[in-house]
C-alpha cells in the first residue's frame, strides 16, 4: 500500500513552547522539523512534509493571521501529492482559526487542528500524541469530507461546533450537546457522527473591525457607544440567555442598527440557541430593532464568520441572512 502524504503546518502554540529557566516564561520555541522529531518513528507508514507557517503563542495571532493560514492551507491542499493537512497551533484561539478555515476551504481532504495544554519540555507533554493523532486523523480515508477538525485527548471535533472548556486541563475541547465527531485508537480512525454541510464564503479578504460585547447584570451602553463613535463595522453581543441585553444595552444596540451597524446577537449560555422571545427590551425588542440572532454560535464563532462575509462586501440584510443559515 502506498504511502500516504500529510502536510504537518505549524504555527507555535504551547505545543512549541519551553520555559526559559532563568525568566521562567513559557514561549513558542520550536520549529516544525523540531515537532516532526518528537513523534519519532511511530508514524513511519506516513510521509510527514513540514510547513514552518509562524511560532508564536496564539494569544497573538489575529484574524488576518487566520486569514492568511486558511489560504496556506487551501494551497498545500491544491497539491495532488498532499492527501491531507495537519496544523499545530495554541489553544487560546485553535477554534477560531480552525473555524476560519472550515468556512473558507472546498476540499474533501482531512484538515485537522491540534495543539496542546503542556509545554513540550514538560515530562507529560501532551503535544507528542495529540500530533500523532492527528496525522492519523489526515491520512485517513474515513475523515475526508468531514470539513476542519479538531483532535485533542484521542477525539476529534467538528471546527464549528468546538470550544475550549478548561484553561489547563488536557480534554479541555468539548462540542458541548452536538458531541464529538469520532475518536483514535491506536491506528483506528472511528468516525461516530458527520456534520451538517452549510457551504463555505467565497471571501478574498477578512475585515478585522469586529467588536464582541460580554454582557452581566446590569452592562451599561458604554461600550457599543464607544464603538459606534470608532466606526466600527459590526459588533457581537455575548447577551444573557435566549439573547437577552439591559435596556440601555438594547437601545444602544438598535441605534448602531439603524446606523448601517450590524449587530449579532449571541449567548453568554455555552449550550443552546438564541431566539427573540422576551420584550420589554429582551430579545424581542432587539430582533425589532434589526439585531441578528446568531442560533448555537458561540461569540467568538460568530464574529469570525461576520468578518468573512463583510469580508465579501455584504450588506446588512445579506449578512443577516447568512449568520441565520450558518447558525442553524
Amino acid at each position: 500500500m502506498m504511502k500516504k502524504t500529510v502536510c504537518l503546518i505549524t504555527t507555535g502554540g504551547t505545543i512549541a513552547s519551553q520555559k526559559n529557566a532563568s525568566t521562567g516564561h513559557v514561549t513558542a520555541k520550536l520549529g516544525g522539523a523540531e515537532l516532526r522529531a518528537l513523534l519519532g518513528s511511530r508514524l513511519d507508514d506516513v510521509e510527514l512534509l513540514v510547513d514552518e507557517f509562524m511560532t508564536v503563542g496564539s494569544f497573538a495571532l489575529s484574524l488576518e493571521d487566520a486569514f492568511a493560514l486558511a489560504c496556506r492551507i487551501r494551497e498545500h491542499l491544491a497539491d495532488p501529492r498532499i492527501d491531507g493537512v495537519v496544523v499545530t497551533h495554541g489553544t487560546d484561539t485553535m477554534e477560531e482559526s480552525a473555524y476560519m478555515a472550515d468556512l473558507l476551504i472546498d476540499s474533501e481532504k482531512p484538515v485537522v487542528f491540534t495543539g496542546a495544554q503542556r509545554a513540550a519540555d514538560e515530562p507529560d507533554a501532551d503535544g507528542p500524541r495529540n500530533i500523532g493523532d492527528a496525522v492519523r486523523i489526515a491520512a485517513s480515508s474515513v475523515a475526508r469530507g468531514l470539513g476542519v477538525l479538531l483532535c485533542f485527548e484521542q477525539e476529534f471535533h467538528a471546527a464549528r461546533d468546538v470550544t475550549k472548556s478548561h484553561t489547563s486541563r488536557t480534554d479541555t475541547f468539548i462540542s458541548a450537546e452536538h458531541g464529538k465527531l469520532g475518536e483514535v485508537d491506536g491506528d483506528m480512525v472511528a468516525v461516530h457522527r458527520r456534520p451538517v454541510f452549510r457551504g463555505k464564503i467565497p471571501a478574498s479578504r477578512v475585515e478585522t473591525d469586529i467588536e464582541i460585547v460580554k454582557l452581566g447584570i446590569g452592562s451599561s451602553d458604554r461600550f457599543l457607544r464607544f464603538a459606534a463613535l470608532n466606526g466600527v463595522k459590526a459588533v457581537v453581543i455575548e447577551g444573557f440567555g435566549r439573547g437577552n441585553a439591559p435596556p440601555a444595552v438594547t437601545a444602544a444596540a438598535i441605534d448602531l442598527v439603524k446606523s448601517g451597524t450590524p449587530v449579532i446577537m449571541t449567548s453568554r449560555c455555552q449550550r443552546g440557541r438564541v431566539k427573540p422571545i422576551y420584550g420589554n427590551g429582551g430579545g424581542k425588542t432587539l430582533a425589532e430593532g434589526g439585531v441578528i440572532f446568531a442560533g448555537d454560535l458561540s461569540s467568538q464563532k460568530a464574529r469570525v464568520l461576520v468578518s468573512l462575509l463583510l469580508g465579501c462586501g455584504l450588506g446588512v440584510e445579506e449578512v443577516r441572512n447568512e449568520v441565520e443559515r450558518f447558525g442553524l
